[in-house]
């Protein structure tokens, strides 16, 4: 017997492959948009130890981890000062 967890996932998973393609990645287009507004307000609002700027900090949040500590410093210079 399914549970209503399993029914919604299914109907959630159909109504995803019911899209073409371009509408699947105007969707995750989309939703990378939504989240970087929310990580930018967050991070207006929270404390900003290092002093960065807005940029500095979202590259940080989202790619600092790719990068070793001598190209982060390379890349938050390029970003510009606090």
């Amino acid at each position: 017997m399914s549970t209503a967890k399993e029914d919604l996932e299914a109907r959630y998973r159909r109504m995803l492959l019911s899209l073409s393609p371009g509408e699947r990645v105007a969707m995750a287009c989309r939703m990378f948009s939504t989240a970087v507004t929310l990580v930018e307000a967050g991070l207006r609002v929270s404390a900003n130890p290092q002093n960065l700027n807005v940029r500095q900090r979202k590259f940080l949040r989202f790619y600092g981890r790719d990068f070793s500590e001598a190209d982060q410093a390379k890349i938050l210079k390029a970003l510009g000062d606090p």
